[in-house]
């Protein structure tokens, strides 16, 4: 254990003196604007000091400040780690995150093994008079959940809801873990609920300036002890911020400390999402989802609708047809790129396109995603389906390996976004047989929740109001951008850029294709702490959609008004260029 802290300790250090170095170098300002924007968001209104506090301007806090830390504070505990003989190892610190999940360290907790003989101790704190409060003990119970890394150095594990003399768990409440984010800036201060040195609970008050943050860790000078390792790091909102895990040691003085480090809790979270799927306990998965449904709330943790279609709905199905649009017109599928063909998923008998009724969808091997949708859109025949159950399906033609289920959307901001719309295939005798073949998985790319109920929406409302109002035919191809840099997330990659290209008949005589691309890019960050931005969504040359994705679109080059002209802000209908 010792060595093992030195080594953390000097891992910290090299953090922290790269992280000195770099904002040295940049010499820039404390707060942006931009960033104080999206701090004030989160701050309570009736905390008109509030402000003042985090420019530095005032350490004025309203009375009411000490008796919310001592609320937060009745979730915070002593650990007692002990050996299988019950011998007293060490201590840390851990705290309650969900009403039966604590939060700690992983080098405080380093397996299931070591959780099953350690104790959580609440309570353990003198009152006013200095008394001893009453130590109220509870088992930890790994077998329920036991999540650790050791590179973020946390656990999480399951604790028993009441103890041998019957007292609830529920009686200490819980600290909730925010993803949001702009919860704390680099120069305002930090707060650390502690047991220094296996002792009673102690805090740390002001002149714990925060010195930087990165993408996984914050550093913070702050008075901290041996046993501190797993207390929770807060700001001025006592919000969670931090799991505090390391001291910095003076690179000059073993015996001095420069700082302190903590890991990040939205890194933290990210980890827990990305780890929820591979977990096999289903005990453990709803325990965690438990958790998820807190951090990330209004996301519904039940289990998503998985279907299965019988052979029938796949037999004699027309998919993709490159005729649709009339005598002298035809409109084929794009070419894929060597690279791409050669990461195509194929289907038992060797096809690489699946059909549908009245689309069509290549797939991606590796990202599990399509290259690309195509869709034959009548608006002379078009039904009015109503949507259902949303019951999603595997394709069954190929591997289940290559398409991103159910567990990837589950307690999270990301949506199943239809790549063919769900309305656009509805039409004819075989309306609800199109509408059913939409809500397969080989048909949605991970968006987030807002992406497609903003501009892309009125882009596609645009298009087949068109198509129902003068009964026109499109035929309208659509897919992600797939780049290295993607954000991943769980066992995926989330593309932030996805494409459209319409075709049509203009006045009756020749082709008009016009290709359009709109970014998530804004909206998520490496972390996937998702932040508020503007949807934009531009008219592009179609040559701009072949560059980003490797597709060859062949003719419809010269079909498209925008051919080697410059890119085109859609702001309302308008303002697309036929």
């Amino acid at each position: 254990m010792v060595n093992k802290m030195g080594q953390i300790q000097q891992e910290a250090l090299k953090r922290y003196l790269a992280f000195e170095k770099e904002h040295n170098a940049e010499n820039r300002q404390v707060t942006s604007t931009e960033k104080m924007i999206t701090r004030s968001s989160i701050i309570n209104h009736h905390d008109n000091l509030a402000m003042e506090r985090i420019i530095n301007k005032s350490d004025l806090f309203p009375i009411a400040h000490l008796q919310a830390g001592l609320n937060v504070s009745k979730a915070v505990c002593r650990i007692s780690i002990r050996g299988r003989s019950g011998q007293l190892e060490g201590y840390g610190t851990g705290f309650l995150v969900a009403p039966n999940l604590l939060l700690t360290n992983n080098h405080v907790l380093e397996t299931a093994e070591a959780a099953m003989y350690a104790v959580a101790e609440f309570n353990y704190e003198d009152d006013v008079q200095f008394m001893p409060l009453e130590i109220i003990s509870f088992r930890l119970d790994p077998e329920a959940l036991f999540v650790t890394d050791e590179a973020l150095d946390f656990t999480l594990v399951a604790v028993e809801e009441n103890n041998l003399s019957a007292v609830s768990l529920a009686d200490f409440g819980y600290l909730p873990l925010l993803p949001k984010p702009g919860k704390i800036l680099e120069g305002e201060y930090v707060t650390i609920i502690q047991h220094p040195n296996g002792g009673p609970k102690a805090i740390t008050i002001r002149e714990n300036e925060v010195k930087f943050i990165s993408s996984d860790f914050i550093h913070y000078v702050s008075d901290t002890e041996p046993g501190s390792s797993g207390s929770p790091v807060f700001n001025d909102q006592w919000m969670v911020v931090a799991l505090h895990h390391a001291g910095i040691p003076d690179p000059t003085d073993n015996n001095r400390w420069i700082a302190n480090e903590g890991i990040r809790i939205s890194s933290i979270i990210q980890h827990l999402s990305d780890k929820r799927s591979g977990l096999e306990n289903e005990r453990s998965r709803k325990l965690l989802d438990k958790l998820l449904a807190v951090v990330m709330p209004g996301r519904s943790t039940t289990p998503m609708e998985v279907g299965i279609l019988s052979a029938d709905w796949y037999a004699g199905v027309s998919g993709y047809d490159p005729a649709f649009l009339g005598a002298g017109f035809k409109v084929p599928l794009p070419v894929l790129g060597k690279a791409l063909t050669k990461d195509t998923a194929q289907t038992v008998d060797g096809k690489t396109v699946l059909d549908y009724t009245h689309f069509s969808i290549a797939m991606s091997k590796s990202r599990r995603l399509a290259f690309y949708t195509a869709v034959n859109i009548d608006g002379d025949q078009l039904v009015d389906v109503k949507r259902g159950n949303d019951r999603w399906y595997f394709d069954p033609r190929i591997e289940e390996a290559y398409q991103i289920g159910p567990e990837f959307y589950q307690s999270n901001d990301i949506d199943r976004g239809h790549l063919v719309r769900r309305r656009d295939p509805n039409w004819g005798i075989d309306a609800v047989k199109a509408n059913e073949h939409t809500f397969h998985f080989t048909n949605c790319s991970p968006q987030h929740k807002n992406f497609n109920q903003k501009a892309w929406l009125d882009l596609e409302d645009y298009l087949l109001d068109n198509a129902r109002e003068f009964g026109m035919k499109i035929s309208v191809f659509t897919g992600p951008v797939f780049r290295q840099d993607d954000v991943s997330y769980r066992d995926a990659k989330i593309p932030d850029q996805f494409w459209k290209v319409a075709v049509m008949i203009k006045d009756g005589t020749s082709l008009s294709a016009t290709a359009y691309l709109q970014t998530q890019e804004d909206l998520i960050g490496g972390d996937l702490e998702f932040v508020y931005g503007q949807f934009e969504t531009y008219q592009v040359p179609i040559e701009q959609i072949e560059k980003l994705t490797d597709l060859d679109f062949g003719g419809l080059r010269q079909a498209d008004p925008l051919s080697g002209g410059t890119f085109v802000h859609v702001r309302r209908r308008e303002d697309i260029r036929l």
